[in-house]
């Protein structure tokens, strides 16, 4: 025990004897009620036992480090309570221990996972110095052998002398919620959190759906990109599930002719590009790529502004294509051709195929399937939001997706990108479409091993923020004919990313709205005041070590207040965090200010 400069079992901090032992918790007489009283040691105060406090219960073998839940006074005594009595005579109360873990003895810093052992009846207990429970804190998820630096986030409400020192593997390292009321302090948190990864030189990117963590643009560190004003998320990054998402296809009609017309664009890109490679001919708006079929013959295809034409012509030729250029056709995750000639090309597929060639006069009925698709499309394509939002209209913003690239390298200097939707609207679901793209790109990403330190000491990991997750995850998109497509992109990296460097980290009041599968994997709570009994469910159902005794906490929570508990973290810690520095515009406004004559 030479780390420690306070005996934990020392006669000072005695407070009683154990009387009965449960599996989750024991009871403990009390000698006297002078014993409750608080003191202070070694220039350290100590609260005595108050509803809260930490207890230290000696064993045979083990150590075990307890919370006070309860106290009561026998019947025969609580008739002749009162002011001068509880002040001039002697009491004998009881009370209720919550055991939070145990630890060797002769090591008490080494804490053990689970409960092996139970203390003996008859068992001392004495109040616990913050100094331990400091130690057990900053201990918490570190490995044998490694060195670790842990970082303060507040200090336990119980003790305010004593800090939270955690190690943010433990914290972040199986994901990470931040759940709670409006108004508990969860912004504050997720900044104090953010803070926290730049100063030890680690790489986060923050989905801010309201624009209120701004204050983080001042900082040298930090890159802003504003989506809608001067960043773009262009649609030849999006994928073809991307695309389905935003205009909607039903299932058997319409996803198979807009398929075709994609396959039809992008090989039209390809000859545009590949000029070289043909005898071309061009008249006005038209242009005819030849080329030799396998028996040498002359095989043609005609492309009219942009769009492939296919009516009264041959198959071959265009089948031809497709087999030569069929890994690029085939990449689902690249949308590289001219998406404004989208709708006219899918009216170019709306021919019949009859022997080797298309029909001269155009299929009625496809055609009718076709249109509320093509209304759709024209609609988004025209819409002002979807042309800034996704770069419809070639202006000269930035490119998001270069931004995270560049962010991702090596000699990059900034470690925060903050992506603000303050600025993107909630029609045609832009805000849900977009956000699951960029989900769908990070996970590509983590998949390649970007973020995996294990395959390259260049790699960083990425803990992934997103503020306000209930209007981004558990969402789906509906079609005309009421079929749902989930946005799922969170829950994969829930599910499978941890492995690969990329951590989540979400941010709700609505906890209940997160999908049971994604809170699961959150292997970090830090939950702030919870009152409505679903949202407790939640959380009570997705993590186990937050036990009935601590969550009888969460209603009465003070702003800035919380319970930090974890698979890393033997025992929940009810902490209130600290001020960041950079404070998030989430105040509400005041109504007690006298408006303008």
């Amino acid at each position: 025990m030479s780390e420690l400069k306070i005996n934990p079992f020392r006669h000072e901090y005695f407070l009683g004897y154990i009387n009965q032992v449960f599996p989750q918790y024991v009871k403990v007489h009390f000698p006297s009620s002078i014993l409750l009283n608080g003191f202070t040691h070694f220039g350290e105060e100590f609260n005595g036992g108050l509803v809260g406090s930490f207890v230290i219960i000696e064993g045979d073998k083990n150590g075990f480090l307890g919370r006070i839940t309860e106290l009561s006074l026998p019947e025969s005594e609580r008739l002749s309570l009162n002011e001068k009595a509880f002040q001039t005579s002697d009491f004998h109360p009881t009370g209720k221990i919550e055991i939070l873990l145990s630890f060797d003895l002769y090591e008490p810093l080494k804490v053990k996972k689970g409960l092996t052992s139970y203390p003996n009846i008859g068992a001392k207990v004495f109040v616990s110095s913050g100094q331990l429970v400091q130690k057990y804190m900053s201990n918490f998820g570190v490995k044998d052998g490694e060195i670790t630096e842990p970082i303060k986030l507040g200090h336990l409400v119980s003790s305010p002398s004593t800090e939270v020192k955690v190690n943010l593997q433990s914290v972040f390292g199986r994901h990470c919620a931040v759940v709670g009321t409006t108004g508990g302090g969860k912004s504050y948190t997720l900044s104090k959190l953010i803070e926290s990864l730049i100063e030890t030189g680690n790489k986060a990117i923050l989905i801010d759906a309201t624009g209120e963590y701004s204050s983080f643009d001042s900082l040298e560190l930090c890159q802003e990109c504003n989506l809608g004003i001067e960043y773009y998320y262009h649609y030849s990054n999006l994928s073809i599930s991307d695309l389905f998402l935003m205009f909607r296809p039903s299932g058997q009609v319409q996803q198979p002719i807009l398929l075709e017309a994609i396959n039809s664009l992008k090989l039209a890109r390809i000859l545009e590009s590949n000029k070289e490679s043909y005898t071309i001919t061009e008249e006005d708006i038209k242009t005819t790529y030849s080329f030799k079929g396998q028996k040498g013959e002359i095989l043609s295809i005609e492309v009219n502004n942009g769009c492939i034409v296919k009516q009264g012509k041959p198959t071959k030729p265009f089948n031809r294509l497709c087999a030569k250029y069929s890994d690029e056709l085939n990449d689902f995750n690249q949308l590289n051709f001219e998406i404004k000639n989208l709708t006219r090309q899918i009216n170019n597929e709306c021919f019949q195929i009859f022997g080797d060639n298309w029909d001269s006069s155009i299929d009625r009925r496809n055609q009718g399937n076709a249109s509320s698709l093509i209304l759709r499309i024209h609609q988004a394509l025209s819409d002002t939001e979807f042309k800034k939002i996704f770069g419809f209209d070639n202006n000269i913003k930035k490119d998001i997706i270069n931004e995270i690239k560049n962010f991702n390298e090596p000699n990059s200097k900034k470690k925060l990108l903050r992506i603000s939707f303050d600025n993107v609207p909630f029609t045609f679901q832009i805000k849900e479409v977009l956000a699951n793209a960029l989900g769908m790109y990070l996970l590509k990403t983590a998949r390649n091993g970007d973020f995996d330190s294990k395959k390259s000491a260049i790699n960083k990991p990425l803990v992934l923020f997103i503020d306000e997750a209930h209007q981004f995850v558990n969402k789906s998109i509906r079609d005309e004919y009421f079929d749902n497509t989930k946005l799922d992109a969170f829950d994969l990296i829930a599910k499978e990313c941890r492995k690969h460097g990329l951590f989540l980290c979400i941010a709700t009041q609505m906890p209940r709205d997160i999908p049971q599968g994604t809170l699961s994997q959150m292997g970090t709570f830090i939950v702030h005041r919870l009152i409505n009994h679903n949202d407790k469910e939640a959380i009570n159902n997705a993590c186990s070590s937050a036990n009935k005794n601590t969550l009888e906490f969460l209603p009465i929570l003070g702003e800035g207040e919380a319970i930090l508990t974890g698979v890393d973290f033997p025992m929940p810690i009810i902490m209130k965090f600290d001020k960041p520095e950079n404070e998030p515009n989430s105040q509400t406004p005041s109504l007690n200010k006298k408006g303008i004559k």
